[in-house]
């Protein structure tokens, strides 16, 4: 029971994160983009010049650099390919890993909640350093990494963490992929990741290829979305502590349920940020509404009764259609479906698709799901 209740939080702070949409809500791409707003590549004369646009401020630059191959490097130039990159996020392994740079990660924040191995098994720098919380990464452990650049997600303007690190003289390299508002935005990230280590063709391979899958199993989950009879409704999370948070239907996850064809109560509710419900007001909105219940922290019926016997109240608990996201997961908290499942969003929701209606892709198995057992 311990570990149950101490898994709970982490679940709950990735799930507010992830559905967390920034103030560029509604922007149309970025020039050259398809679908993420938050960065953009240009090609110069000598070099690529990589851009990241503040989420906060319409128009604003947060940073940009030169990535130049060869030549005289200037002030915020950064020579490719980039052979030692510390990271703060388990997500950008995730992007390291889909472009084939994984050997290049000399420091990793939290590793504990890093899914892949980093002995060097599967092409991980062997030695890679534990650089503390992501939160706030120890200063002295990333000078001792000797990382080319250090890439960090940034979660507030003026972020502490962030402006030391500027002082070390290490090159910090913003990647806010987190803050698109979509899942096909939020994957696109593996372009701009794959510049710093110039593989931006084979990251263009994998963009295309994964956003021509989910483009797929948006018209197959189509099939039913308009077919009040078939379509079946969802419900994600659970309750911590008197709060369920549920994400707004323009939110990451809220697309992802529209994408796979679910009746979503909040689907047009376009607030910034997940909802926060009691869990009297869950118990109303979803109770004997929701036919599947998705985003469960724990691996039993049992366990969720055990969390709050209100819980059992739920039509999906009574009927057993309850789901977790710890298929790929380890006992120390790491979970694909947050390294690999951001570059690979056609995974997660070929996932819900087969929750929702399994009829569709009765060959396809699941990923990142797995049903709570009795």
């Amino acid at each position: 029971m311990r570990k149950l209740i101490f898994q709970i939080p982490v679940f709950v702070l990735v799930l507010v994160m992830t559905a967390c949409t920034p103030a560029r809500s509604g922007k149309s791409p970025a020039p050259g983009n398809r679908y993420a707003c938050g960065f953009q590549l240009r090609d110069s004369a000598d070099c690529c010049i990589a851009t990241v646009f503040s989420p906060w401020e319409d128009g604003a630059v947060m940073g940009r650099w030169c990535l130049r191959r060869e030549g005289e490097l200037r002030e915020g130039d950064i020579r490719v390919p980039v052979s030692r990159v510390a990271v703060s996020s388990c997500t950008h392994v995730g992007f390291l890993n889909a472009v084939g740079a994984l050997e290049a990660l000399a420091g990793v924040c939290n590793p504990e909640f890093v899914y892949s191995p980093l002995d060097g098994t599967t092409g991980a720098r062997e030695g890679t350093l534990n650089l503390g919380d992501g939160m706030s990464p120890s200063v002295e452990r990333i000078l001792l990494a000797h990382p080319d650049i250090m890439m960090v997600s940034t979660y507030a303007q003026g972020d502490v963490a962030t402006q030391q690190l500027l002082k070390t003289g290490v090159p910090v390299v913003f990647n806010n992929e987190w803050m698109e508002q979509t899942p096909l935005a939020r994957a696109e990230w593996v372009r701009f990741v794959a510049a710093f280590f110039d593989r931006r063709e084979a990251a263009d391979s994998v963009f295309a290829a994964v956003s021509a899958r989910y483009d797929s199993l948006c018209s197959v989950a189509a099939t039913v979305r308009f077919d009040t009879q078939k379509r079946r409704s969802i419900v994600s999370g659970q309750d911590f502590r008197g709060t369920w948070y549920v994400p707004a239907g323009a939110t990451y996850m809220g697309r992802l349920f529209r994408d796979a064809g679910a009746r979503y109560k909040y689907a047009d509710d376009m607030r910034d940020g997940s909802i926060p419900l009691t869990i009297e007001q869950a118990v109303q909105d979803f109770a004997d509404d929701a036919d599947v219940w998705v985003g469960a922290s724990v691996r039993s019926l049992e366990e969720l009764r055990q969390v709050d016997e209100k819980h059992t109240w739920f039509r999906a608990w009574q009927t057993g259609e309850v789901y977790n996201f710890l298929l790929r997961s380890t006992p120390e908290g790491a979970n694909d479906f947050w390294e690999r499942g951001v570059v690979h969003p056609d995974e997660i929701l070929a996932d819900l698709v087969k929750v929702l209606y399994p009829e569709l892709l009765q060959d396809t198995p699941f990923t990142y799901t797995s049903r709570l057992e009795p």
